[in-house]
């Protein structure tokens, strides 16, 4: 539960400590007096203090080390507390202990004289007691009458005890000097020297700001604000991209047979049919058509076996094939002329053979498959070449493909059917500097600021701008950016902690309350009895706000 705590001056009555108590608004108040006790060392008053207390439903509550104060109050049932943080508790007076040692003198048995002596000595303690006895809640207070004529009655004089040194008595002030007054000055120091401190606690509007530039990339040309040009950086990786293909192309690679036929033809039929011209047919005795490849003039005689005339020429195998590699020997016979044969020497070189080859067709199908190919790792490799927090342009992503090469060429044979398309590819991507970007957003900030006095950017929106809609040219390269910035007012904290050295709370709010967009101003201390701002800049702290108007 909070309490308040009241510091009694010694020049305050009665009236002005009541008046202070009624005017908390705390159930307990606790109430610190001076050194010199004043107006309390009086019963009744602390009587009339408790009555107070008790009629306006307040816990009253003394801190003090005083013993005569201490006594007091437990007469009027006030708690008392050694310090603002220990428990309350109502004081006990101890009674008097009375014993029987030989050092106790009985006025009983002394003469009358003697005892008026004894009477005389003890007067002012019985006046004490019977003062303390006084009830403050009577019209007519009682009447003591004490003269060495009238004594007090025998009966009611206190026996008394020679005094004895009490060693605990002084074995406890020699702890208190030793232990306890080293400590109350150690902590007295550090209460007013180094324990206080305080927080400045400052709330400030800001004003947003919306900003939207199109901006011209400008490569490695420096940035120009007046122009809205700025400088970019351009990262490029080269790789050989290539992709596998089945090459569908057929064809036939044989070889055809060749040799030479001797014609011949009886000079009885020989008739006007001589020349056998190139391109005709001569087909073996096993259908294998050969051509001739020269015109054969069948006009040299021969009289061996007759009349004959004969004529040699090169053939050559009308397909592909082994199957016209003929023996030597093998007979022919010449289409379209009667009566003449042949004779043809062995036919060689004939091969069947039938051969894979890349068409452009395959060429057109594997270069849209290298398209195809996933590019996200280069543009993600590219991306983390730059380590100086540059901001990236995703879309500026590019892919530049030299002409496909395949291996093998089109319309060369395809070993196994197999074949490859590669191209020789860039990949590049662009960012802009942070720092150039600020340039920018601070120029369109400053041009929002009314009075440059007393406002300041609080956030240029660099670390929320967004770049988009990339354009690509000829000519060059374009980007928008967009962002919100905030101004707010100009507060220099290093300045605060200059002015309100050795101020009071509500001097601060007055000071600082008075800065443009400053909305609210708050003052912590570090200790409840701390109410000044430390002179020692190092123990004051700052802290400042921002909310969005």
């Amino acid at each position: 539960m909070q309490k308040d705590v009241i510091y009694i001056d010694v020049e305050d009555d009665i009236t002005a400590i009541i008046g202070k108590i009624k005017a908390s608004k705390e159930k307990i108040v606790a109430l610190v007096p001076p050194k010199r006790i004043g107006v309390l060392q009086s019963a009744v008053n602390l009587r009339l203090l408790a009555r107070m207390a008790d009629n306006s439903h307040k816990h009253l509550v003394l801190i003090t080390n005083n013993q005569a104060l201490i006594a007091l109050s437990s007469v009027a049932k006030i708690p008392i507390a050694k310090n603002l943080q220990s428990k309350p508790e109502i004081a006990e007076i101890a009674a008097l202990e009375i014993d029987d040692d030989e050092d106790v003198i009985d006025g009983a048995q002394l003469p009358i004289g003697e005892l008026v002596k004894t009477t005389d000595s003890t007067r002012s303690d019985d006046v004490s007691e019977a003062i303390e006895t006084i009830d403050v809640e009577t019209d007519t207070p009682q009447t003591i009458n004490v003269t060495t004529t009238n004594p007090l009655p025998i009966t009611n004089i206190k026996k008394s005890k020679s005094k004895v040194p009490d060693f605990g008595r002084f074995r406890k002030r020699l702890f208190i000097t030793i232990f306890v007054v080293p400590f109350v000055v150690w902590f007295f120091v550090w209460a007013t020297l180094y324990a206080p401190s305080a927080k400045i606690i400052i709330t400030a509007k800001t004003t947003s700001v919306d900003i939207s530039k199109a901006l011209q990339l400008g490569g490695t040309v420096a940035t120009d604000v007046s122009k809205n040009t700025v400088q970019s950086i351009t990262k490029q990786i080269q790789k050989d991209i290539s992709v596998d293909f089945t090459a569908t192309g057929s064809r036939d690679d044989g070889t055809k047979a060749s040799g030479v036929v001797t014609l011949s033809i009886k000079c009885a039929d020989a008739g006007s049919d001589v020349l056998v011209p190139t391109g005709t047919d001569v087909i073996s005795s096993s259908g294998k058509v050969f051509v001739t490849q020269e015109d054969i003039s069948v006009n040299n005689f021969s009289g061996v076996g007759g009349c004959h005339l004969t004529g040699s020429g090169n053939v050559l195998a009308s397909v592909n094939g082994e199957d016209y590699n003929l023996a030597v020997g093998a007979a022919y016979t010449v289409d379209g002329y009667t009566g003449y044969s042949g004779i043809g020497t062995a036919m060689t070189g004939g091969l069947s053979k039938t051969t894979t080859y890349v068409t452009a067709a395959d060429i057109q199908k594997a270069s849209q498959a290298l398209v195809d190919l996933p590019t996200d790792d280069y543009k993600t490799q590219l991306i983390a070449e730059f380590t100086s927090g540059e901001k990236v342009i995703p879309e500026s992503f590019d892919i530049n493909r030299v002409a496909a090469v395949s291996v093998p060429a089109i319309g060369a044979e395809a070993t196994g059917g197999k074949a490859k398309l590669t191209s020789q590819t860039t990949f590049s991507i662009t960012a802009v500097a942070k720092s150039e970007l600020e340039l920018f957003l601070k120029d369109a900030l400053n041009a929002s600021i009314i009075n440059s006095k007393s406002q300041i950017i609080i956030d240029d929106g660099i670390n929320n701008i967004e770049l988009k809609n990339y354009q690509k040219t000829d000519t060059g390269s374009t980007i928008n950016i967009t962002t919100k910035g905030k101004i707010g007012p100009n507060i220099d904290q290093a300045a605060i902690k200059e002015l309100v050295k050795g101020m009071k709370y509500g001097d601060i709010q007055d000071m600082i309350g008075r800065i443009q967009g400053v909305d609210s101003v708050d003052t912590k201390f570090s200790y409840f009895w701390v109410n000044t701002v430390p002179n020692d800049i190092n123990k004051i702290q700052v802290e400042f706000n921002l909310t969005n108007a």
